[in-house]
């Protein structure tokens, strides 16, 4: 298998020096708009490892990137950017008649009259539309198989074949208890994905009603996350899992809260009422035109570099209430990292390396052809055990909370 690696940032280097220990592929590029990122990132496996070149490729470039793809004979494009990349890179891979994975979808936009009830455009609904097209090229797009989305839904599933006989909900629940030395205000993730995930419009889903909206940061409950994380408040936030899981899921109900606590919260709301959370660029004084939330980014420190500062765990995890046998049954199938074994074991924060760790599994189950099909699928729509018995022997086991 030659994979193209778009995206060498956070997880796009975790991805590297996670997959450098796996034997299933022959060679993975690391594409970067900045070169000497991909270098970097290529450099840092060592010397001894030369299953892997830097190249430099703009991801909003369809037309490059499917050349690139053809001229390198690519299996597999792996998308390691953030959303705003999802749908060039995604029909590049099309036109090149490869296999595809990304971590992100593609992006919603809110309902113009009625936000806070109604969908408008579905993180996803780009990427569902072409699925025909997918199918007929006998190509897989595996779609949002990151941490969450990605392992949460493996969970979905997993529970629904083995667990239940009937589930009432499915609530992916996400909590950390991770502090960062020095700084007042340093997210563990991107800052451009946590803004656009956070105060879109959450979507829930119900099997009487669909899919519908509520209002950001909204139904804030105390959920108490394993491993010494203990209680953290988590709230409504839009996510791929409640877009991906019914599709493939039989449930009365499907949510995702995030524990992002108040000042978190509250500096996401100061963003919103400035307007630097915009995407459309805005002229300065000067003529200079730029994006706010670019901006924000580019004042905050970057995820990746964070991890000596960090300290604590990061757990992800799926929530499943319903029957077994009769009786009422509620589980919590969870996956925790710790910043200080992460960083020692592989030189990445927590929250990066969980996100990684995710798609290169996927991709060996893809290249063995233990995970195969054709057109837009997420992780939910495979066998769940191979995936956790594979994330098990990758040394990084997940647990299980009746």
């Amino acid at each position: 298998m030659r994979i193209l690696l778009v995206g060498a940032g956070g997880v796009g280097s975790a991805i590297t020096r996670i997959a450098a220990r796996r034997s299933f592929f022959h060679h993975m590029i690391v594409a970067d708009y900045d070169l000497a990122r991909a270098e970097a990132a290529v450099a840092a496996l060592g010397g001894a490892e030369t299953r892997f070149s830097a190249a430099r490729l703009d991801a909003s470039d369809r037309a490059a990137v499917t050349a690139y793809l053809t001229e390198e004979r690519c299996d597999v494009l792996l998308n390691a950017t953030d959303p705003r990349f999802v749908m060039p890179l995604f029909e590049a891979a099309l036109a090149a008649g490869t296999h595809y994975l990304d971590m992100a979808m593609s992006l919603s936009s809110p309902h113009p009259a009625r936000p806070y009830e109604e969908c408008g455009t579905k993180l996803g609904d780009a990427q569902f539309e072409r699925a025909a097209a997918w199918e007929a090229s006998g190509r897989l797009a595996l779609v949002g198989v990151g941490v969450e989305p990605g392992l949460s839904d493996v969970f979905a599933r997993y529970a629904a074949e083995e667990l239940f006989d009937e589930i009432d909900e499915v609530g992916v629940r996400d909590g950390a208890n991770l502090t960062v030395d020095g700084y007042d205000f340093a997210p563990s993730f991107s800052i451009w994905t946590t803004v656009e995930e956070c105060l879109n419009p959450p979507v829930i889903w119900e099997k009487e009603r669909g899919w519908y909206t509520t209002a950001p940061f909204s139904e804030p409950e105390v959920f108490d996350f394993p491993e010494g994380i203990g209680p953290v408040e988590c709230v409504n936030v839009e996510h791929e899992e409640v877009l991906l899981i019914p599709r493939w899921v039989e449930a009365r109900r499907v949510t995702f809260k995030y524990g992002l606590g108040n000042e978190f919260i509250e500096t996401l709301k100061t963003l919103h009422k400035l307007g630097l959370d915009r995407t459309r660029k805005v002229k300065l004084p000067d003529g200079t035109e730029v994006s706010p939330r670019d901006v924000v980014a580019a004042c905050l420190p970057d995820p990746a570099t964070l991890g000596d500062r960090m300290h604590g765990k990061t757990c992800a995890g799926t929530w499943v209430k319903g029957v077994k046998d009769g009786r009422p049954r509620e589980v919590y199938l969870y996956h925790v990292v710790d910043n200080q074994w992460s960083m020692a074991e592989y030189g990445s924060q927590a929250v990066v390396w969980q996100t990684a760790i995710n798609p290169v599994v996927a991709l060996e189950l893809v290249a063995g052809g233990v995970w195969s099909g054709s057109g837009v699928l997420g992780a939910e729509a495979f066998d769940p055990r191979p995936y956790l018995d594979l994330l098990t022997a990758y040394g990084s086991p997940w647990g299980i909370r009746e």
